[in-house]
């Protein structure tokens, strides 16, 4: 089976576009927190920041490797103006799931059809669903072993 060019590019798009809302995000949020654990979270919400400008370059990389032209655009952004940490969290977990979802989305349109973009997917597909548990450990009650549950 032949790959599908336009909607593996489509798709890269989608991840770059998403990627790149996640480095506006985590840069806000972090330049948001304020209290007694402020520089951790912040160090934490910057390091977000800066892996999502290196996965936005990579998908652009992918969308010219096969011919296409990455997107000037930037995915949804949401000011909800909660800047409690907890609210900030669960934002984070908001995004983290439409993220893994377009990786899901180009594993589909990859698989048995480019290694190259198959084995890209599923490595980012790993590291979203990394950082959602990080996420789910911090919203948890200390000393609690059940996932958050909202």
């Amino acid at each position: 089976m032949e790959l599908d060019r336009n909607k593996a590019i489509e798709l890269l798009n989608k991840i770059m576009e998403l990627e790149l809302a996640g480095v506006v995000r985590y840069t806000h949020y972090a330049l948001m927190v304020f209290g007694y654990n402020r520089i951790p979270i912040v160090s934490w919400l910057q390091a977000q920041a800066d892996e999502g400008l290196v996965h936005a370059r990579r998908a652009g990389e992918l969308i010219t490797h096969l011919g296409g032209h990455p997107s000037l655009a930037i995915g949804p952004l949401l000011e909800s103006h909660k800047h409690d940490v907890g609210d900030i969290l669960r934002e984070s977990l908001a995004h983290e799931t439409a993220a893994k979802q377009s990786y899901y989305e180009l594993l589909d349109v990859a698989r048995e059809r480019s290694v190259l973009l198959e084995d890209y997917a599923r490595e980012l597909i790993s590291e979203e669903e990394l950082h959602f548990g990080e996420v789910d450990k911090m919203l948890r009650t200390p000393g609690s072993t059940g996932t958050f549950s909202g």
